[in-house]
Formats: C-alpha cells, structure tokens, sequence
C-alpha cells in the first residue's frame, strides 16, 4: 500500500459519518485483571472472556444503556509479570478470532460498540506479540483494530516490554498499512473513535485530534497518571474515556501486593472527560460503570481541530533524535523482558539508559 495521503484536512474540519443519534451515551466499565495460566490459558482465558460477556450484561441492564463501552487494556488476558515470549504468544489471541466474535455478538444484542484491549497475534507477522485495542460494533463484526505506537521504555529496572507496537517495526508497517494507520481514526455513527493503550506521550493525542478524533478511548492495566489522561481532552477539546483496572477485592494477585495498589492513585478512578478536561465520570477503585451522555450533534457543529502553530516548533522536532531509532524489532525478537532490556540499552544513543 506505501505511504499513501493523510486523513487530515486545512480547513479546520475533519472527515466524520452521519450520527446515527444527537446524543451518544457512553460507559466505562472498570474491572479486575486476572492473570491467566501462559503454559496452560485456555480455562483462565475461558473464564475472562465469560467475567467480560457478564459485565457487558451488566452494564447494558442498569443505569441506563450505553452506545460504546470501553474495558481496559487486558481484560482477556490479565498480565503476569514473568511471562516470556512463549508464554505471550500462548495466550494472545487472533482478532477476529472466536473470543472477539462472541464479544462482537455481545454488542450486536445491545446494539452499541465495545472497546477493549488484548494481547494479540497475526500470522502475516510471526513471532510477534502486540498489543492492541479493538472495537467491534452493532452488526457483530470488528470495526477497527488500533496497534500500540509505542511502549514506554526506561521504566522498569533491568525489564523492558518485548510487545511489538508500531515504532518497533516502523518502516515495515507503513510499507504494509500506509502512514494513515500509524494514527487512526475509526469514523463511526456515534462518532470518530481513536484507541491508544501509550501513556506520557501528548504528541500522539494531539495526532490524533487534527485527523478529527472526537473520542479517544485511552486504557491502561496496572496503574496509569489520572491527569495526564484527563489533558488529552483538556488540551485537545476532544471527548476522553480512561478505563484502568480495578483492585481485586480479595481474589489477590501473584504480582503484587493488594493493599499496596489500594493506597496509592494508580489503580482505578476510571473517567469520562468532557472537551474542557471536566471530569464527566469516575469511579473509586472498585469494580463498576460509570456512564456520561455526550451531546454529539451538538459538539459537532462546533467542534474544530487543534490551532497548532507548528512553524515556532518544526525546527526544534527537527533536530531531535529518538533515544533509539525505530525499526529494532525488525533486526530481533528478545525472548523475555531482560532481553530486551539488553536489546534496547545496546542501541540507545543517549548517554545513560534507565
């Protein structure tokens, strides 16, 4: 396909499909992430995948139906902190693929569209993992899959994700998909959708608001920053949902420490914010939905992309230089996180690697 045009217009105004509806509701349902087994997952990934289609049920039954609902990053899958490749290549999923299907049948029967995250894989890449956010719809069928752009590195001592995101396998994924799916935008009848799993990274939300997202669905499992989820729509006058996991409520976990997660802000305080960075909804650390109805006609007609004066700040993206370049994903597949710590240190151009 090669790089082909951008989605992105001078004018001010963006392409988008009718509204189905003037107003859309939509919930955020915050749940626990389970773990599942990486030599043996098809019970563990039975019983998430069943928890899942339950709270769908759950959430379209109470408190009035939702248009979309958003679940967070590994809702599927959980996230086991030891996993190597095999054990993530064992318990990734093919979208579509029949856990997604039954999903999507889910959002037939309600009439709205899911987003969720999984740990994914595809057999025109082989050996790769990926994390990847999925909307299916109302007719039962996937409606877009966004890829991770790129993972947080430095983070974790000694540990990096060897999880494949687009800036892994830069050049290679444009040649495929083209530059317009290194940030897409679903253009839908409740409105243009954007999914991201990245965190600490304003450029990206900004990307996607001048393509014309109007919602940008943002998740996270394992802990996330509340404000620098509720700046994307403060600083891009864009609907923002955040959907991180809730505490396990006594069912524990192997990888941490429940009271640990209880005391601090990085677990729960799922959010639907409004185009001016109102906080719209949001949950304590417990397992729920929370719902907020947009009014899409409305914000429409009004609704512009970003005004970023980028001749005061081309030449200084310009001169700047990634701490590692793309593509390193390309060259090797490290087996487990220390490998690709390794991988990532021996290629870093800045002076120290955290």
């Amino acid at each position: 396909m090669g790089a082909g045009r951008v989605s992105i217009r001078e004018d001010g105004t963006y392409e988008a499909r009718p509204l189905r509806k003037d107003v859309v509701a939509v919930g955020v349902v915050q749940t626990r992430v389970n773990g599942i087994d990486g030599d043996a997952p098809q019970a563990g990934l039975r019983a998430n995948l069943d928890y899942m289609l339950g709270c769908i049920d759950k959430a379209q039954q109470f408190g009035g139906r939702c248009d979309l609902l958003c679940f967070h990053e590994f809702p599927l899958q959980g996230y086991r902190l030891h996993w190597t490749r095999r054990h993530s290549l064992n318990v990734a999923i093919e979208v579509p693929g029949p856990e997604v299907m039954e999903i999507a049948e889910r959002a037939k029967r309600y009439d709205c569209y899911v987003a969720f995250g999984c740990l994914a894989r595809d057999g025109d890449w082989p050996g790769h993992v990926f994390n990847w956010q999925v909307l299916v719809g109302p007719d039962g069928s996937v409606v877009d899959v966004h890829w991770k752009q790129r993972n947080v590195r430095g983070m974790f001592p000694g540990a990096e994700n060897f999880t494949t995101t687009i800036y892994d396998v830069l050049d290679e994924y444009v040649e495929r998909y083209g530059w317009d799916r290194v940030v897409p935008v679903a253009r839908t009848d409740i409105g243009n959708i954007a999914m991201s799993a990245v965190q600490f990274e304003p450029e990206l939300f900004r990307c996607m608001a001048l393509k014309g997202a109007e919602i940008i669905c943002r998740v996270a499992t394992g802990g996330c920053e509340w404000e620098d989820m509720r700046l994307t729509s403060y600083h891009n006058s864009v609907y923002t949902t955040l959907v991180n996991n809730s505490l396990n409520t006594g069912s524990g976990s192997p990888d941490f420490f429940e009271e640990s997660a209880s005391k601090n802000d990085w677990v729960g305080r799922s959010a639907i914010f409004g185009p001016r960075g109102e906080v719209l909804a949001e949950a304590d650390k417990f397992e729920t939905r929370r719902r907020a109805v947009l009014p899409m006609k409305e914000f429409r007609a009004r609704h512009r992309i970003p005004d970023v004066h980028l001749a005061l700040y081309r030449h200084v993206f310009d001169a700047y230089r990634e701490r590692y370049d793309p593509g390193l994903y390309s060259r090797a597949l490290p087996e487990d996180k220390l490998a690709a710590f390794k991988h990532f240190q021996a290629n870093s151009r800045w002076t120290h690697y955290w």
